[in-house]
């Protein structure tokens, strides 16, 4: 299987990138091919909300790393989205790179939006400061979990899991609760 994971977090060495690594870790010993992307690390203009790409089914800004990771996308098998929240959200960089791939993610028509990314799996990963059960409750991790679900399910993505993990600034290590749910969400994508 060919897994992509986007990692939606500036820290490489915080808990997202630490979940991930899990993840990854898992993957490859089960064989998968894992390929790994840093939104912080790509160089991605703005989108300016043309509609243009709905219409010509491509960007019409000069082509920068949102059409080299759109194209990983679509010859992934699998895709796992990992982000801390920021203000109940996922962090900028990673809402830019998506803004600008929603022309290979969807396709409107007169009805409904198409899914472009059907028959594939997606894992949802999340972190946050506000501790267990707020938050879920004040839709923190539930936040940012939400607005990946959002551009996963719109693409047409089969999600199959997610884990949020609340209270990172008192408890800021992984537990091997964290480790072994990092552990168990790669079956899912069998």
């Amino acid at each position: 299987m060919n897994i992509l994971i986007i990692n939606g977090s500036p820290r490489k060495k915080g808990l997202i990138s630490q979940m991930l690594g899990i993840v990854r870790e898992e993957a490859e010993k089960r064989g998968d091919t894992v390929e790994m992307v840093y939104t912080n690390d790509l160089t991605v203009k703005p989108c300016t909300g043309c509609m243009a790409c709905r219409t010509k089914e491509k960007c019409v800004l000069a082509e920068d790393d949102s059409q080299r990771v759109l194209q990983m996308m679509q010859q992934a098998d699998a895709i796992i989205m990992g982000a801390p929240c920021y203000w109940g959200n996922i962090p900028g960089q990673m809402k830019l790179m998506f803004d600008r791939q929603v022309y290979g993610m969807m396709r409107d028509t007169p009805r409904f939006p198409e899914p472009l990314m059907k028959g594939k799996k997606c894992i949802l990963i999340s972190t946050c400061t506000t501790p267990w059960p707020w938050n879920i409750l004040f839709k923190q991790s539930r936040g940012a979990i939400r607005a990946m679900r959002e551009i996963a399910r719109y693409a047409g993505f089969k999600i199959v899991g997610t884990i949020e993990r609340g209270g990172t600034a008192m408890h800021p290590e992984l537990t091997d609760k964290d480790k072994q749910r990092c552990r168990k969400a790669i079956e899912r994508l069998s």
